[in-house]
Order: C-alpha cells, then sequence, then structure tokens
C-alpha cells in the first residue's frame, strides 16, 4: 500500500490526544455532511418545481412548431401535405389557425387568443385531458373550448344555448367604416368546454374548429398560422428537423419544446444557478474548516512527523499524508450527506412530508445530475481545501520539531 496514503488512513481513523483537534476535525466532517446533504437537496427541490411547472405547459406543447418568419401565415399546398404524411419520423401533424379577437358575452368583452385547429390536434397534444367541466368540441360545428380564466372574466359556462358568445377581429383593408358591422369580421359560438392548465393559459386561449376560423379571419383554405408536429417515439429530432424544412421551405422555422418555452427554462434555470451557487458559497465554507483542522493536526503531530522525516521520508510525501487524509474527510463526509439528501428527498417525494398548500406537497425529482454535480463540488473544493492545508509543511517546520 502506498505511504502517504496508509498513514493518512490511520490518521482518518484514530483519535489525537488534544481534545480540541478531535472537536474540531468532528465540526469540520460534519459541516461536509449538512453542506453536501443540503445543496442535493435544494437542487432536488429546483428540478421538481421544474419539473411541475413544465409539466402544465407541455399538455399544448407539440414535439415541433413550424411557423412564418414573416407574415402571419403560410400557404400548404397537397402535395407538402403528402410529403409530411409520409415522413418516417412524423406520428402526427396539426394545422392551425391563431389570431387575436374580441371575445363578447351578455353585452362584455375580452381580449384572448384564438387558437383554430383541425382535427388532428388531439393526437398531437393533450389538450382535451384538461377539459373540464365540458368536452372538446366537434370540427365542422360552431363550437368552442375556452380557458378558465376567460370563462371566468366574462361569465360563461358550457352549453349555454339561450346566450352565444360572439368572436370579433377587425377587417382587412384600408378606408373609413360607417359602422362597427362593417368594421368586423363577428361569428356566434356555442362554449362547450373549458379547459384548466394555468393560469396564462387560462387568461389567454380559446380554442375552435379550423373552419370557424376560417370563416372569422378570412383566409385561404391552404393559409395556415401553423404547424404542429407530434414525432414518433423514438425519432431523431434533428433529422425531422431537416426533412420538415425541405418539405415547407426557407419561410418557416421550427421550435421545439424547450425553445417554445425559452423564457420559462431561462427564469428557471437561472434561479436554479442563484441557488447553487449560494449553497456552493456554504459549502465551502464548510470545505475550509478542513484547512484549519488539518494544520491544527499538522501542528500537534510535529514530533511524529520529524521522526518520519528523519527515517526517511521526503516533504512531498508527508505533506501527501495530509493532503489525501483531507480529500478523504471530503469525500466521505460529502458521500454521506448525498445519502442522507436522497433518503430525504426520497421521503418527500413518497410522503410529501413538506406541503406548499394541504394539498398539495413540495415537488422534489430525484436528478442523476444532481448528484454528479454536488460530488463533483464537494470533490474539487475539497481537494483544494486539503492542498492548502497540506503546503504549510515545510523542511523548516519539521526541523524545528527537535
Amino acid at each position: 500500500m502506498n505511504f502517504s496514503l496508509y498513514i493518512a488512513k490511520r490518521y482518518l481513523r484514530s483519535k489525537s490526544s488534544n481534545n480540541a483537534i478531535n472537536f474540531i476535525t468532528y465540526i469540520a466532517i460534519l459541516g461536509i455532511v449538512l453542506g453536501s446533504a443540503s445543496l442535493f437537496i435544494v437542487l432536488s427541490g429546483f428540478s421538481g418545481l421544474k419539473d411541475f411547472t413544465l409539466q402544465f405547459s407541455s399538455l399544448i406543447d407539440p414535439d415541433l412548431k413550424a411557423f412564418p418568419t414573416e407574415g402571419k401565415t403560410f400557404t400548404l399546398s397537397e402535395e407538402q401535405i403528402s410529403q409530411l404524411k409520409n415522413t418516417e419520423e412524423i406520428a402526427h401533424f396539426s394545422k392551425i389557425l391563431q389570431e387575436q379577437v374580441i371575445v363578447t358575452f351578455d353585452g362584455k368583452n375580452y381580449p384572448a387568443t384564438l387558437k383554430a385547429v383541425d382535427e388532428n390536434y388531439e393526437s398531437v397534444t393533450s389538450i382535451d385531458n384538461a377539459v373540464s367541466p365540458g368536452n372538446w368540441f366537434e370540427q365542422n360545428t360552431n363550437e368552442m373550448v375556452a380557458g378558465w380564466g376567460v370563462s371566468v372574466n366574462l361569465s360563461f359556462g358550457v352549453l349555454d344555448y339561450g346566450k352565444r358568445v360572439s368572436l370579433s377581429v377587425p377587417k382587412p383593408g384600408k378606408g373609413q367604416v360607417s359602422s362597427l358591422k362593417d368594421a368586423f369580421n363577428t361569428v356566434d359560438v356555442i362554449n362547450v368546454g373549458i379547459f384548466d392548465i394555468n393560469e396564462t393559459l387560462n387568461d389567454t386561449y380559446i380554442y375552435t374548429p379550423l373552419s370557424v376560423g376560417q370563416q372569422l379571419l378570412g383566409v385561404e383554405l391552404n393559409a395556415f398560422s401553423s404547424l404542429e408536429f407530434k414525432l414518433k417515439p423514438n425519432a431523431d429530432e434533428a433529422t425531422a428537423r431537416e426533412k420538415i424544412k425541405q418539405i415547407l421551405g426557407n419561410p418557416v422555422a421550427l421550435k421545439n419544446k424547450i425553445q417554445l418555452n425559452d423564457a420559462i427554462y431561462k427564469m428557471l434555470n437561472t434561479e436554479n444557478l442563484a441557488v447553487y451557487l449560494i449553497f456552493t458559497l456554504v459549502l465551502i465554507v464548510a470545505l475550509f474548516n478542513i484547512v484549519g483542522s488539518l494544520i491544527m493536526m499538522i501542528l500537534d503531530k510535529k514530533k511524529t512527523l520529524n521522526t518520519l522525516f528523519n527515517l526517511g521520508a521526503t516533504v512531498k510525501s508527508i505533506q501527501k499524508i495530509f493532503f489525501l487524509q483531507g480529500t478523504l474527510m471530503s469525500i466521505i463526509g460529502g458521500l454521506i450527506g448525498l445519502l442522507i439528501g436522497l433518503v430525504l428527498v426520497l421521503l418527500q417525494k413518497e410522503f410529501g412530508m413538506v406541503p406548499i398548500t394541504p394539498s398539495l406537497p413540495y415537488p422534489v425529482s430525484v436528478n442523476l445530475w444532481n448528484l454528479v454535480v454536488v460530488f463533483l463540488t464537494i470533490s474539487a473544493f475539497g481537494i483544494l481545501a486539503s492542498k492548502i492545508a497540506s503546503m504549510r509543511i515545510s523542511k523548516n517546520l519539521l526541523e524545528s520539531a527537535l
């Protein structure tokens, strides 16, 4: 066995004759254990919060979305539709018309975003799972599904045949208008369902069949605001992107789920990084307690080290003893902390010990990447702290023990 490692392990297991040094060593190891456990728990909490936040928007987010780079719509030929249907990576795709509209009910107006979709939309997304009360609409009908916030603001419910909902958009063109009828295209619809996803989407969107959007916006039958794609489970996204771009041409851009929610991802990642840096600072303070512990131990064992030096041990090999001892303390303490953190996270995941509300436990996620990040952080700073402490050993120090 390596001489320095053998001595380092002996020093790690044995107690010093000085109780103060033993106490400082225990405090240093405890700080590493608590620091690593805290860092892992916080990172797991943010991972859970990220998954919890994105699971709602993912209900209506396609795997890929194509939209025009210029203007509001692009045209899609029958040949292009056929090519998309025959693309191996694509499971389903849906044609979309989207526009800002005024929703009117019982004398009240509310601005919303109309999303007129075809019959494939339910296969591309899971929007129908979020509809309650009511149901998803049938195609080629004057039906609508509204967000919870839209329905609350306008005070309408489901299947109210006595009072219809009106959707209005300004008519395109120039010049003066003599009446509101000439200024707006209007379609009357019946609300058949209410979806509940998150506050932003609930307050913003209404859904109708594609035919209602075409009638309201007065666009050509082959003009669409976007195409939304669901890829097959084992499909390669890069390959699918390339094939879709070749079919649709340059005027169309493509985004995946992350790119569609880039603001949310940036916010969550920034918060995650900030918390990581804060708790890493705490961990650094705990790790540098090792420096003090090792220096105290070096001073306590000066006579023993002098004996090793006189027996032929080099200064570097003696430095290596305390470097390895500090590294072992950091890694062992970090692993114990990770184990404690993992157990607590699993308990929270299973039993919801810390709630956000009485019915909602704080979300956590066990992520292998978080384990790796915490372990590497502890190892890196533990090695640095051990190196700093071991460098205090010099030839003059060893000779002064005589």
